[in-house]
């Protein structure tokens, strides 16, 4: 799959899909994977994410409205991919249907910067 090719499978299915798009553009790196995962196991995941970060006050985008998708879609069986911005400290995550051709929904989290060492 081309750069080209992911970004237009990003259009406006959660708020987090304009900002994977334009860190898609800006370069940052991107992977979609084999294999397919029920939509409903994804959904149990990515709620079960959304308590930790939200424990943890980790910023993210869409991850409410990405479970809900996720949920809905029951067992559809869909083909994860990311992207990890290359300007900023986000990681996105798309959930795309089995032939990877359309996009279902995306989801951001804001990377945790590594602690400085100082010596």
């Amino acid at each position: 799959m081309t750069r080209d090719e992911f970004a237009g499978m990003l259009g406006e299915q959660t708020t987090a899909c304009g900002p994977a798009r334009d860190a898609l553009i800006a370069g940052g790196t991107f992977i979609v994977w084999d294999g397919l995962v029920p939509a409903d196991r994804l959904a149990h995941t990515y709620w079960t994410r959304l308590r930790i970060t939200q424990k943890r006050g980790q910023p993210t985008l869409a991850l409410a409205a990405t479970v809900g998708l996720l949920s809905h879609a029951a067992q559809e069986p869909l083909r994860l991919g990311r992207i990890d911005a290359a300007d900023t400290p986000w990681t996105f995550m798309l959930f795309l249907n089995a032939t990877a051709t359309a996009g279902l929904a995306c989801t951001g989290v804001a990377r945790s910067q590594p602690p400085e060492v100082t010596t």
